[in-house]
C-alpha cells in the first residue's frame, strides 16, 4: 500500500515506478538507438558439415 493515498500498488505499477526512477525510458526510437549500438557485428555463417 502507499503511504499516502492506502491504494494498493500492483506489481507492474511498482515496476514502473522504480524503473522511471533509475532513468529508465519508454520512447521505442530510443530502444532502437541503443539497440544498434550493441549489435554492431553481422552473425557468422556457420560452415556446412
Amino acid at each position: 500500500m502507499t503511504e499516502k493515498t492506502g491504494i494498493q500498488e500492483s506489481q507492474l505499477d511498482k515496476f514502473k515506478k522504480a524503473a522511471r526512477e533509475h532513468g529508465a525510458d519508454e520512447s521505442e526510437a530510443r530502444w532502437d538507438e541503443r539497440l544498434k549500438r550493441v549489435v554492431k557485428a553481422k552473425p557468422v555463417p556457420e560452415k556446412p558439415q
